[in-house]
């Protein structure tokens, strides 16, 4: 996953993924210069497994100290260009464009390294308040810069040649208007009132994203203790559910485990449902503001999609669901059990399920995965495992947040502040490719395009991250023992299986549940609880014998809460995309390769839809997921041959 700030219009830092997170531009980041010779191998005695967030601020009293400064700054620039934009010309606006850009800047750095450090332990105060700060500073911002916001998104086409002609340094600039005010004419604050409002809501929504992954972190993923056959006592929390459910063979112990986390999930969804259904309702009030009809329609036009698209996407995985029983009956067949109940679907598929991987020598092999990529791929890597950007270990008890993430750092040129929770288990490698897909993606921008055009659209964004998972697994397939290739391609089907169902079912959820919140004064837990089950019906094998009881799995899904809400479909869309991608790649790399980095470069300085033609020839239609799926069954049939 990734993060970043977007505007829609004006300024709206957001917790969900993301452009560019980065720098004051009085700090510097350390050289990241990119000599690309030969493929030198990592020296795993210069890995670093903590962060040293010391490049964007030394201590909080620097952080808070800057924060001070752009409240004052706030204040200039609304005093400095409000006059000036009542008869804007093509100068005044490239000036404006240019500071706004900066502020823009230690904004989203001050955001990046709040967010990180809160990251590690979301009950320290400082960094909570910390982070509401910044929220209503970006909410102040938005509010004094809102009479460019409304000019901007009413200019007519006439006008709009007439400012580009009068200053030629617009130009560079032309495809940032573009996505950002001048295809939202019918989109905008009607005036600065309006604006300020829009703010207002906004803040409020970002509120309620802190508080919900808060509440995730220390209570809803907190489920208390069970008994291992054994006789040990084992806590049930966002990390040790995941290792118990993967690793432990005693199918009791997993059953235990899944069923204290269910039954705890019930208990906390109606605390959960209140909260979320504030967040619903505003996220359509302040839709509706900006004459979308939900949020969702807003979503679709913001990405450069269509509900169309994606209700066949939905369709295509719903209809061929049936391509992964195979892979299920696989599963039953090696675990020898007679049905398949949700607990065994995590379990790996080898001899030792639970061992334990060094993270260095996951490097060295994630390394190796990339050593048919262009060399910048391994470039990027050195620098940043060496270099304090990644959070590596996983720590509940200090109140660590669950998951993992890539801030980037476009501005600074920087690789990415990376947040992990490395288990050793072996599907935790395949988080480390993940996330510096991410960081590879980001940093190729921020080396090459404008600090505006560093990011994208959350599929596009995900587009690097899922096809490193593919050059892990033929790494896999190419270097491991019978035994682990075999779990390994297991664990990615199973993948394949929540990017395709589970992924596309949550962003169905949020969008019915959106609409049962806007019809209802009060929802209940059991309202969602009942929704979530019924849609995920849809999706389900029936090779897999479900609990009788409605599901409160939402409840813990941490995107559903956030500010850039309706994520989780990008997975699916990047995933497909990935697929068509890697085909390609395994046909003619030298050709993919040139291509890959270039788009890979071009940031928002093209469509989404436009650099897919463009370098791949590739449309977002019924095709490219009928041939996903295609390729599902081949790793499938690829599986069943691995066994024989």
């Amino acid at each position: 996953m990734i993060k970043k700030t977007k505007t829609i219009f004006l300024l709206i830092v957001s917790f969900a993924i993301i452009l560019a997170l980065s720098g004051c531009i009085d700090h510097k980041a350390p050289d990241q210069k990119i000599t690309s010779s030969k493929f030198e191998k990592l020296n795993v005695s210069n890995v670093t497994t903590t962060w040293n967030l010391s490049f964007l601020f030394s201590t909080k009293e620097d952080a808070s100290a800057k924060l001070k400064e752009l409240k004052l700054r706030t204040k200039n620039i609304n005093e400095t260009y409000r006059p000036k934009f009542e008869n804007l010309t093509g100068a005044v606006l490239l000036s404006y464009l240019e500071d706004n850009k900066e502020f823009l800047k230690s904004l989203e750095n001050l955001w990046a390294y709040g967010y990180a450090r809160n990251s590690l332990d979301v009950n320290d105060k400082f960094y909570e308040t910390f982070l509401s700060d910044i929220q209503d500073t970006s909410t102040e911002y938005e509010k004094a810069t809102s009479f460019a916001a409304v000019k901007l998104t009413s200019i007519s086409k006439d006008e709009w040649n007439r400012i580009f002609a009068q200053e030629p340094g617009l130009e560079k600039y032309r495809p940032y208007l573009e996505s950002e005010y001048i295809r939202f004419l019918y989109h905008r604050p009607q005036n600065e009132s309006h604006a300020a409002n829009l703010a207002n809501i906004g803040n409020q929504r970002m509120k309620l994203e802190t508080n919900a992954l808060k509440e995730i972190t220390n209570n809803v993923t907190v489920a208390g203790n069970i008994t291992l056959d054994n006789g040990e006592k084992y806590a049930i929390n966002s990390q040790s559910y995941y290792t118990l459910l993967s690793t432990d063979r005693d199918r009791n112990n997993r059953k235990n485990g899944f069923e204290k986390r269910f039954y705890h999930l019930i208990n906390q969804s109606d605390r959960m449902a209140k909260l979320y259904s504030q967040k619903a309702k505003l996220d359509d009030l302040y839709a509706r503001e900006l004459n979308f009809s939900d949020y969702y329609e807003a979503k679709m036009f913001d990405s450069y999609l269509t509900k169309e698209q994606t209700d066949i996407m939905n369709s295509v995985f719903k209809e061929r669901k049936g391509v992964f029983d195979p892979y299920l009956k696989f599963r039953q067949d090696k675990l020898r059990l007679d049905q398949l109940r949700p607990y065994d679907l995590l379990m790996q598929l080898m001899d030792e399920p639970d061992k334990k991987y060094n993270y260095t020598d996951s490097l060295l092999e994630i390394q190796s995965s990339y050593s048919k990529m262009d060399p910048v791929f391994n470039d990027i890597f050195l620098k940043t495992v060496t270099g304090s950007y990644i959070d590596v270990y996983p720590a509940p008890e200090n109140g660590k947040q669950p998951g993992g993430y890539a801030i980037s750092l476009c501005a600074l040129k920087s690789p990415s502040i990376i947040f992990m929770n490395y288990d050793g288990l072996i599907d935790d490698k395949k988080t480390i490719t993940h996330e510096m897909g991410h960081n590879i993606n980001f940093y190729l921008m921020g080396n090459k395009v404008d600090y505006y055009y560093c990011g994208g659209p959350e599929y596009e964004m995900e587009i690097p991250s899922t096809f490193n998972e593919e050059l892990f697994v033929d790494y896999a397939i190419g270097n491991y023992d019978k035994d682990t290739t075999v779990a390994v391609l297991s664990q990615h089907i199973g993948e394949y299986q929540n990017y395709f169902t589970f992924q596309p079912l949550i962003t169905e959820f949020e969008y019915k549940a959106h609409k049962e919140s806007d019809s209802k004064s009060n929802i209940s837990g059991a309202d969602l609880n009942s929704l979530w089950t019924n849609i995920s019906k849809e999706y389900r094998s029936s090779s897999i014998e479900y609990y009788k009881e409605d599901s409160s799995e939402w409840t813990y899904i941490s995107h559903i809460y956030f500010t850039n809400n309706y994520y989780t479909f990008n997975y699916a869309v990047s995933k497909a995309i990935s697929l068509s991608l890697f085909k390609k790649y395994r046909e003619n790399p030298e050709e993919f390769n040139r291509k890959y980095i270039e788009y890979l470069s071009a940031g928002t300085t093209l469509t989404p839809n436009e650099k897919l033609k463009k370098y791949f020839d590739i449309d977002i239609n019924r095709k490219l997921f009928e041939d996903a799926m295609d390729i599902v069954e081949l790793r499938i049939n690829e599986l069943k041959e691995f066994e024989k």
